[in-house]
C-alpha cells in the first residue's frame, strides 16, 4: 500500500501522460487513472467497508461514475441541444444586433465581446467564435479596427462565461462534484456568482485587447468583400458604406444594423428569451426556497419543479426546436438534434470520469490528507484551488477536463480548508482558463478565425489568458477575506 497523496500524484501524472503523450483520449485516461490510485493505494474506506479487493476497487470507480452520470448526464445534453438551436437559427447575431443598437458603433468591440459573454452560457466557445468571428471580420473591414483586438474581445467575451457560468459543462460538472462531496452550492445561486465575477473580468479584458489592438494597428481585413456572398439588400448597404467611406464619413449605428437585418433572423425577445428562461426558472427555484412564507405552498412546488435544471433546460430546448427553428422540417430538426448528442457525449463520459477519480480520491482520505498539510504550513486556503487550477489545465490544455479533475481534487478537501465552497469553485473554474496556448483548441480558432499569426497571438490571446485570471484571483482573495 502507497501513501494516499503519492497514490494520487502517481495517478494523475499517469493520466496527463497518457492525454498528452499518446492517442488516449481524456475519458479513459481518467478511468484509467481513478483505477490506478485505487489499487495502490488500497485498503482504504471508512471501517465496517474498507476497500481491499482489486474488485472493491472498481466498484469504487464505478459507483463514482454512475452517480455523476445520474446528477449531471441529461442537463449536458440539453444544454447542448440548445446551444445548437441558438447557433443554427441565426439567433447569436439576433442577439448581436440588438446590443449593437443599444451600444453602438463607436463600441463594436463591446458589441462582439458581449454578444459571445451571453452566447457562451449554453454554447461552447469554439463554436460561439466560429458563429460570431465573420461578424468580427465584417467590423474590421468597415472600421478599421485591428482584428487582435476585437478577435480578442470576442474570444475573451466567449471564453469567460464558458468557464464561469453554467450550464456550460465545466462549472455545472464542479457544482456537482462539490455537492456530491458535501459542500453544498446552489446552481442558481452559482450562476449569480458566476455573472457578477464576470462582469469586472469582461471590463479588464476590454481594455486589455483595446491596447493589444492599438500595438498591432495593421491587422485589418481588406475591404474587398466577395460580392456573391451577399444577399441584394446587403449589398445596398454595403454600397452605400463605401461612398461614405470615399467621403471620409463617419459610419452610424443604423449602416450596421441595416447591414444584419437584411438577414432573416428570429425576433430579439426569442433570441434572448431561448437562452436566459432556463436561467431565470433555475434562479427563481433559488430564490423561493429562501422565502419562508411560500416553502411547502402549492406555487413553491411548481417553481421548484420548473426550475430543476432538467425541466428549465427542456423547456429551453422546446422553445428553440418549436421557435426559433420553425421554419425547420422534422428531418432538419433532428438532424440538429442529433449532431448535438455526438458533441454531448464525449463531454458526459469525460465529466462522468472525473466523478469516478473524485469518488477514489475522496475514499482514498488523500484529498483531506492533503488539505491537513496546506493548513499546517499557514497557505490561505483560497490559493489552493487558484493553483490546482493552474497545474491540472498548463499541461493537457482542455479546460473542461482541468476544471473536472481539479473539482475532483478541492472538493473532498473543503472541511479542513476553510474557505467558503461558492469561492472556491469559482477560483478553480477561473483559473482553468491559464494558460490558452499552443495545446489548446481554442487558441487555433482564435488564431485562425482572427487572422493572426501563431507568435502575435502567443503575444497577445495567450498573455490575455494568463491576465484576466490572474486578475480574477486578486478579486476572489480579496473577497475571501470578508466572505467565509
Amino acid at each position: 500500500m502507497l501513501h494516499p497523496v503519492l497514490a494520487m500524484a502517481i495517478g494523475i501524472v499517469v493520466m496527463m501522460g497518457l492525454i498528452i503523450f499518446t492517442k488516449m483520449h481524456a475519458f479513459p485516461s481518467l478511468i484509467i487513472s481513478a483505477i490506478l490510485i485505487a489499487v495502490l493505494a488500497m485498503p482504504f474506506g471508512p471501517e465496517g467497508s474498507v476497500v481491499a479487493t482489486l474488485t472493491g476497487c472498481v466498484s469504487t470507480v464505478t459507483k463514482g461514475f454512475g452517480n455523476t452520470m445520474a446528477s449531471i448526464g441529461v442537463v449536458i445534453g440539453f444544454g447542448c441541444i440548445m446551444g445548437i438551436f441558438l447557433e443554427k437559427s441565426g439567433a447569436a447575431k439576433r442577439m448581436a444586433l440588438t446590443i449593437l443598437k443599444l451600444v453602438g458603433v463607436k463600441n463594436c468591440d463591446v458589441v462582439l465581446g458581449l454578444t459571445g459573454f451571453v452566447v457562451s452560457i449554453p454554447v461552447f466557445c469554439d463554436s460561439g467564435f466560429v458563429i460570431l468571428s465573420s461578424l468580427a471580420k465584417e467590423f474590421s473591414r468597415l472600421t478599421k479596427k485591428s482584428m487582435v483586438g476585437l478577435g480578442g474581445i470576442l474570444g475573451m467575451g466567449l471564453y469567460i462565461t464558458h468557464f464561469m457560468v453554467p450550464p456550460t459543462p465545466g462549472p455545472l460538472a464542479v457544482v456537482s462534484t462539490f455537492n456530491q462531496h458535501g459542500a453544498a452550492i446552489d446552481l442558481g445561486l452559482f450562476i449569480l456568482c458566476g455573472i457578477a465575477i464576470s462582469v469586472p473580468l469582461f471590463i479588464f479584458s476590454v481594455l486589455l485587447f483595446r491596447y493589444f489592438g492599438n500595438k498591432y494597428p495593421d491587422l485589418v481585413v481588406p475591404y474587398e468583400i466577395d460580392r456573391s456572398k451577399y444577399s441584394p439588400e446587403q449589398l445596398v448597404v454595403l454600397d452605400r458604406i463605401a461612398a461614405k467611406q470615399a467621403n471620409n464619413e463617419d459610419l452610424v449605428t443604423e449602416d450596421f444594423a441595416e447591414l444584419l437585418g437584411a438577414e432573416k433572423l428570429p425576433s430579439a425577445g426569442l433570441s434572448f428569451a431561448t437562452l436566459l428562461v432556463p436561467i431565470i426558472l433555475i434562479f427563481a427555484n433559488t430564490l423561493v426556497g429562501q422565502i419562508a412564507v411560500l416553502k411547502g405552498t402549492a406555487v413553491a412546488n411548481v417553481v421548484s419543479f420548473l426550475g430543476q435544471p432538467v425541466i428549465a433546460l427542456f423547456i429551453s430546448l422546446c422553445m428553440g426546436a418549436f421557435l426559433l427553428c420553425a421554419s425547420y422540417d422534422k428531418k432538419t430538426c433532428v438532424g440538429l438534434m442529433q449532431e448535438a448528442c455526438r458533441d454531448a457525449g464525449p463531454i458526459v463520459f469525460i465529466t462522468a470520469a472525473g466523478g469516478a477519480l473524485g469518488a477514489v480520491i475522496n475514499a482514498t482520505g488523500a484529498a483531506g490528507i492533503m488539505a491537513n498539510w496546506i493548513v499546517a504550513t499557514g497557505i490561505p486556503g483560497i490559493l489552493v484551488p487558484i493553483i490546482i487550477g493552474v497545474i491540472m489545465r498548463f499541461p493537457q490544455g482542455s479546460g473542461t477536463t482541468a476544471m473536472i479533475t481539479g473539482s475532483a481534487i478541492i472538493a473532498p478537501m473543503m472541511g479542513v480548508l476553510g474557505i467558503n465552497p461558492y469561492l472556491a469553485a469559482m477560483a478553480l473554474c477561473l483559473t482553468t482558463m491559464c494558460p490558452s496556448y499552443l495545446n489548446d483548441s481554442y487558441f487555433h480558432v482564435v488564431t485562425n478565425f482572427s487572422g493572426m499569426d501563431i507568435k502575435t497571438s502567443l503575444k497577445t490571446w495567450s498573455i490575455g489568458s494568463i491576465l484576466v485570471p490572474a486578475f480574477g484571483s486578486v478579486i476572489l482573495v480579496i473577497l475571501s477575506l470578508f466572505i467565509h
